[in-house]
């Protein structure tokens, strides 16, 4: 029923194969349009528009290692690596199912 088609990416101009799998796959979920640009362009368009996490530096309240954390820390709240905020958050799962 599908046959390869051979695209062009309209980011980098190179061919790109857009497999009968895909275009099965196109076709179930409902897209009517071919893709435009060939997987590594997609990706970058991907990341790019993703914001970089912009990290803080902290000190663990349960072990005293400097770590980073994705938000910026409150004197008033404890801030725990990631050991450490893992151990906890074990230790709160278990006192739960009990």
């Amino acid at each position: 029923m599908y046959e390869d088609k051979v695209l062009v990416c309209k980011e980098c101009n190179n061919e790109f194969v857009f497999t009968a799998g895909e275009q099965e796959f196109y076709a179930e979920k409902g897209f009517v349009n071919e893709p435009q640009r060939c997987k590594s362009c997609r990706d970058k368009r991907k990341a790019a528009a993703k914001a970089p996490r912009e990290m803080h530096d902290a000190v663990c309240a349960q072990c005293g290692k400097d770590c980073k954390v994705p938000f910026e820390p409150k004197e008033d709240r404890p801030v725990y690596c990631s050991e450490c905020f893992a151990k906890l958050s074990e230790e709160k799962a278990n006192e739960e199912s009990e």
